[in-house]
Order: structure tokens, then C-alpha cells, then sequence
């Protein structure tokens, strides 16, 4: 992949990594605005209350993220490597970011945030966009 799609696929995960340091800044008071928006976005109670417990589970889950993120890079550069033989890595994070999305999508929508279900559509389509018009999954 080169040119244009390269770019985009950087861009796209770096929007993965920017959603993991939202997430993590839950953690604390001061860093947790942006978290509170998306929550409020997403039809939370309002005042959200942020014990420990809720901070906790947040911030892990950006942690997370973030871990997903610096995996997505490794594969990323295994794929540069691995050029017209990238095929199965190809295959393999699409296969992660697809069960990505219906594992969250299904508990999202059994919470009540089914509302979550939309950006997370945005993120799948930036990614499957790139992998389809360019062929990378049918690659040997």
C-alpha cells in the first residue's frame, strides 16, 4: 500500500491511539473533560459521577487501546516488510479490527450506549475503505 492509502491508514491509527489517551486520561479530574463529552455525547447520565471504580475502568480501557494501537503499528511494519507476501498479516488485523467491532458493538448495545455503534462504524469503514480498494486482503 502506497501514496494516498498509506496516509490514511497512518491517520487512522493514530486516531486509534488518540482514543486511547482519551480514555486514559479518565484517570484523573483534570484530564477526564474529554471523556465526560463522549459519555454526554452518548446519552450518560448527566452529571456523569466518576468514582474510582469508573475512573479505573476507563482509564484501563484507554491503556488498552493504546496497547491496541502500538500492536496495529507492529503489524503495520511487519506488513511494510513483508510486501506482496503481507497477505495474512492483512487478513489477521482485519480479522481483529472486525471482531473489534461486533464484541463492542454487541456490548455497547446490551448497555444501552447502541449509540456507541456509529463513530465505531466510522472506524471499521476507515479501515476496511483502504483495505478493499487496494487489494491488500487478496494478496497471497
Amino acid at each position: 500500500m502506497t501514496g494516498f492509502w498509506r496516509v490514511w491508514m497512518a491517520v487512522w491509527r493514530l486516531s486509534v491511539a488518540g482514543f486511547g489517551l482519551v480514555l486514559a486520561g479518565a484517570a484523573f479530574e483534570a484530564t477526564s473533560g474529554p471523556v465526560r463529552l463522549i459519555f454526554a455525547l452518548l446519552g450518560a447520565e448527566s452529571p456523569l459521577e466518576m468514582d474510582g471504580s469508573l475512573r479505573f475502568a476507563i482509564a484501563l480501557m484507554g491503556a488498552v487501546t493504546l496497547g491496541w494501537w502500538l500492536t496495529l503499528e507492529a503489524a503495520f511494519k511487519a506488513i511494510d516488510l513483508l510486501g506482496d507476501r503481507a497477505g495474512p498479516v492483512w487478513r489477521g488485523v482485519t480479522l481483529s479490527v472486525v471482531g473489534w467491532y461486533l464484541i463492542d458493538g454487541a456490548l455497547s448495545a446490551a448497555t444501552g450506549f447502541a449509540l456507541n455503534i456509529a463513530p465505531n462504524t466510522v472506524l471499521l469503514l476507515g479501515y476496511l475503505i483502504p483495505a478493499l480498494a487496494t487489494g491488500v486482503l487478496r494478496r497471497a
